[in-house]
């Protein structure tokens, strides 16, 4: 065998070894650059939540984290109750619009599970039920059924749309 035809075999093995490895390596790399995506945009999700929850605990009077709504709010207190609610809405719907999916895999579902909890806690609660309507307006569509479908089932009351 002459220094050319192993050259060639050598040439011939790295291509029918070689491109099938990078290749899989490739796709590898692209599913793990995904998975770190999908981690950060669920990190960065949950520190918005957390940071909200700041929000809630800067305005103890209106008692949002209480079993019961606040009884008899004032003017004042309802007012920031709903532009407090109307934050909490928007964070919902962008989590539901980065996060959700129909077809999800288990560190998916996982995910959103948290978020789901979360939507399912507030729905229970009795003011915000009832100032989803309002809030609703003029969210995502899918979203607005995804919720509703939610508060649904926490109270067993239909939420009308305005």
């Amino acid at each position: 065998m002459s220094a050319r035809d192993i050259w060639e075999l050598a040439s011939y093995i790295v291509t029918t070894l070689g491109l099938p490895v990078a290749i899989l390596f490739f796709a590898w790399e692209q599913r793990k650059e995904r998975d770190n995506e999908e981690e950060e945009a669920y990190q960065l999700l949950s520190d918005a939540y957390n940071d909200f929850l700041k929000v809630v605990l800067a305005h103890p009077d209106l008692q949002l984290r209480a079993a019961e709504p606040l009884p008899n709010p004032t003017a004042e207190q309802r007012e920031r109750m709903l532009v407090i609610f109307d934050m909490l809405m928007s964070l919902f719907e962008r989590a539901y619009l980065v996060a959700y999916k129909d077809d999800m895999g288990e560190t998916e579902r996982r995910r959103w599970n948290s978020w789901d909890d979360y939507m399912r806690e507030w729905c229970r609660r009795e003011d915000f039920h009832n100032a989803l309507p309002l809030l609703l307006r003029g969210e995502d569509p899918e979203f607005q059924s995804y919720i509703r479908r939610i508060a649904e089932e926490e109270s067993g009351i239909i939420i009308q749309t305005i």
